[in-house]
């Protein structure tokens, strides 16, 4: 059993990122926001895996995280497809500190990507209605949200980058390309 875990670990993390995602854990929030979860497991994930495993399981994770919400009339999935493709074309540096910092840029601006996707989609959606300029304080939402994202991104994505390093030299992952 320890071995399966060791194995398919960044799979038993993928599962946990909708549980996370509902809990919203009020002690990591600010302004009553939390950081855009998927992105913490998508960077190391495509980042190791190349950007047509980040972009498939991007989509993976906006059908999974869109139906477990429940406004269905939005979707993450643009965002996170993106991001996936964005995350996967970045090249792995060996400079530990320039890392960490990148994990924190690179995720906030993914959560950037991702909340303006989202935040045009309602704005479009209710622009005939003439009350779309009620939206417009959203923005301090997707700014916070974008400011949480980057300030644990060094911490939670440099441990799951490792981890999914470790798990993936210890067996062979679902892998669509040739990265």
């Amino acid at each position: 059993m320890h071995k399966f875990f060791k194995k398919k670990l960044s799979m038993v993390i993928f599962i946990f990122i909708p549980i996370i995602f509902l809990w919203h854990p009020n002690w990591i929030g600010f302004l009553h926001i939390q950081p855009y979860w998927p992105l913490f497991w998508l960077l190391p994930w495509s980042m190791i895996n190349g950007p047509i495993n980040g972009s498939i399981f991007g989509l993976f994770l906006g059908l999974i995280l869109d139906s477990v919400t429940l406004d269905g009339n939005f979707t993450q999935i643009p965002g996170l497809i993106l991001s996936g493709i964005w995350f996967g074309r970045i090249n792995i540096d060996s400079d530990l500190l320039v890392g960490h910092f990148q994990y924190g840029l690179v995720c906030s601006l993914g959560s950037l990507i991702c909340g303006t996707l989202y935040f045009l989609q309602i704005l479009i959606k209710n622009f005939s209605d003439g009350t779309f300029l009620l939206f417009i304080p959203s923005v301090q939402n997707i700014l916070a949200e974008v400011f949480l994202t980057g300030f644990f991104a060094p911490f939670i994505c440099s441990k799951l980058f490792r981890l999914f390093k470790y798990s993936k030299e210890k067996s062979t992952i679902i892998n669509f390309s040739n990265k």
